[in-house]
């Protein structure tokens, strides 16, 4: 079974850190390019930070630069975002995604895979 499956989420307070972890089963993660999205209540989903297969090449939202930090360790088939110094408009439920293509995912936000979501509130 092909999935992908969010951990790490939580209730953090102001200024605080996470680390989301986003687990690959079924299918070789070395291929694809990984995206994180998010989508508070009331919001449509936005696209946070993305990393591709080839280079481990990184983007970041503005609303997350130099604060949050993505990456990958193949060989676990996870994908992590490492979110510092977090606000209360990060409150949200965060998604991994994969797709084959770094556009298709970092730019257009088409995924083959989604995965379940975790929440993440920022709150004091």
């Amino acid at each position: 079974q092909l999935q992908l499956v969010e951990s790490g989420g939580g209730l953090v307070q102001p200024g605080g850190s996470l680390r989301l972890s986003c687990a690959a089963s079924g299918f070789t993660l070395d291929y694809y390019a990984i995206g994180w999205f998010r989508q508070a209540p009331g919001k449509e989903r936005e696209g946070v930070s993305c990393i591709s297969s080839s280079d481990s090449s990184t983007y970041y939202a503005d609303s997350v630069k130099g604060r949050f930090t993505i990456s990958r360790d193949n060989a676990k088939k996870t994908v992590y975002l490492q979110m510092n110094s977090l606000k209360s408009e990060d409150t949200a439920v965060y998604y991994c995604a994969a797709h084959l293509s770094v556009l298709r995912i970092c730019v257009r936000h088409e995924a083959d895979y989604w995965g379940q979501g975790t929440q993440v509130t920022v709150s004091s």
